[in-house]
């Protein structure tokens, strides 16, 4: 009789060990996933910042539980997850496809996926409480890496920009720029797994995580994330208790509200120039001393259209104003002259007498955008560069300062706000605030508008100095020194993108000259020079040990 009984012991003991297993391994996919969601609603929802505080602990809590290589899958398919649903906006573009989303994709998870692989590597190798130690310096090693390569350079969806919401953790920017938050919230989910490991050791029976870890070193990296979070906090909120003082000037911003559409058609050139016009007149009621257009804002290039610069220069006269107008280097309705010719997005600026003053033109470009990377040298497929299409735009090289009064000003265009050093190279040279002119008409009623909205907040934090942002559909606003956005131009029902309108407010010009200004990413090359140390250091340990 046991004898016949035996095999279906041995039997059901084996299909309840494969359940677990099954159950184990779903367990440990769920994770990454998980984080990849947590992370992005952290970003969705200005309320929802604190999720991006314990976002990660699935996925650092998955990643202790696997292979080195395993975790590297586990990083891929939480970078996936990440990426894909942050840049969703990207499909209000009409030339955005799924293929080039995909393609996005393959080229950002990669550096989640490389995180999960190294942070496993030295959990096995160094202990899990040195790999939590070193975690926060890892991300932003990667952060900043994927921020600054060339053509491939992508400086979106850096974790520091989902705390606005939080104001006392984004002053540290000032020292340490965008970087150095990112590298606090990641030390929370390192604390917070710390925590959870400690609490549910895998020394109780009855705990659902098998994971043993030295209690003292634990608790070690515990208090010190603590310590790092609550000075942090404490240093943000003695600054922001003091007050914002100086000499301010009167400042207008007019939101044209022009559809993408009719921005490029020749129909259109008449309506485009009248509603800026009318909007200029309306915002000179408040006699500001400087009235900002956005990008592009003219049906053409205003030094070479003599109507253009006629009628620029008999409203500045009109109006007795300074102007910032945003304009093009050739004629957009001209499609020979972009073939033929390679020129600037500008920024001009107009005395109230009409005369030209200066011009910026803008330094970093958008890459398959605004210039093909490698033209000649990389034969681009046609999904990515049509057949035919050459760089038609040509990049600035210098960081233009303009002069109101004796207060001196840089303007930034469209997606530089995204590049920290722009903002700091004009800053470093001696402007006192700055002014961002965009047109983000591209990306519809999405979120994409508030996510450049919240770079060019940080900008303003890393600096201390105004941020006049003026954008075509929006959204334009005024974000002072600590990054708040004290107004914003919107409708009676509180809308705030794709109305028409102006809004004028005074700021106040700064003379100060931050950490970041002065030195900075220090805090990003730090890290990853801390990274490769202990790297380094795990992998002769384990050569020494084999």
């Amino acid at each position: 009789m046991r004898e016949g009984i035996a095999p279906t012991t041995v039997s059901c003991g084996a299909a309840i060990l494969l359940e677990k297993k099954r159950g184990t391994i779903l367990l440990l996919l769920f994770a990454p996933v998980l984080s990849g969601i947590l992370l992005v609603l952290a970003f969705s929802y200005a309320a929802l910042w604190w999720l991006s505080w314990f976002g990660l602990f699935p996925f650092l809590l998955a990643l202790l539980r696997v292979k080195p290589w395993h975790a590297f899958f586990l990083g891929l398919l939480c970078g996936a997850i990440y990426f894909a649903l942050f840049f969703l906006y990207m499909f209000e573009i009409p030339s955005y496809t799924l293929v080039h989303h995909i393609l996005l994709d393959c080229y950002l998870a990669p550096f989640v996926a490389l995180f999960g692989l190294i942070f496993c590597f030295l959990s096995r190798r160094c202990g899990i409480p040195t790999a939590l130690l070193v975690a926060p310096f890892l991300w932003i090693s990667f952060e900043y890496i994927r921020s600054n390569l060339g053509f491939l350079s992508h400086p979106a969806a850096l974790l520091g920009y989902s705390q606005l919401s939080c104001l006392p953790l984004v002053q540290v920017s000032s020292l340490m720029g965008v970087y150095g938050v990112s590298f606090l919230v990641v030390l929370a989910n390192a604390g917070i797994t710390g925590i959870v490991l400690l609490f549910w050791n895998g020394s109780n029976a009855r705990s659902p995580i098998t994971v043993s870890v030295p209690r003292s070193s634990t608790a070690f990296v515990v208090v010190l994330a603590g310590i790092a979070i609550i000075s942090a906090l404490l240093y943000g909120n003695m600054v922001l208790s003091k007050p914002i003082s100086g000499k301010p000037i009167k400042v207008s911003i007019v939101q044209g509200d022009i559809e993408q559409s009719k921005k490029w058609d020749p129909a259109y050139a008449k309506f485009i120039m009248r509603t800026y016009l009318d909007l200029s007149r309306q915002a000179s009621h408040d006699h500001p001393e400087l009235i900002i257009w956005p990008e592009a804002a003219t049906p053409g290039f205003v030094l070479k259209n003599m109507s253009l610069l006629k009628q620029i220069t008999s409203l500045a006269r009109d109006t007795k104003s300074y102007y910032l107008i945003g304009s093009s280097e050739y004629g957009k309705f001209d499609k020979s002259s972009i073939k033929e010719r390679r020129v600037g997005n500008t920024a001009l600026f107009f005395s109230p007498n009409g005369k030209v003053l200066g011009q910026y033109i803008k330094i970093h470009l958008v890459p398959f955008g605004e210039y093909v990377p490698l033209e000649g040298i990389i034969p681009w497929p046609d999904f990515i560069i049509p057949e035919g299409k050459k760089s038609f735009e040509l990049g600035g090289k210098e960081f233009t300062l303009f002069d109101l009064h004796g207060t001196k000003f840089g303007a930034f265009i469209c997606w530089e706000n995204m590049f920290p050093y722009i903002v700091r190279g004009f800053v470093k040279k001696g402007a006192q605030f700055v002014v961002n002119m965009t047109n983000e008409a591209w990306f519809g009623k999405s979120s994409g508008a508030y996510r450049f909205m919240t770079a060019a907040a940080f900008r303003a934090v890393e600096n201390r100095v105004w941020v006049v942002r003026c954008a075509n559909t929006g959204v334009s606003c005024f974000i002072d020194p600590h990054g708040r956005i004290v107004d914003r131009l919107k409708n009676a029902s509180g809308r705030d993108l794709f109305v028409r309108g102006v809004l004028t407010r005074d700021i106040i010009p700064m003379n100060v000259k931050t950490v970041y200004t002065r030195y900075g990413d220090w805090f990003a090359w730090l890290a990853v020079l801390i990274s490769l140390v202990v790297v380094i250091s795990a992998s002769i340990r384990r050569k020494t040990s084999s």
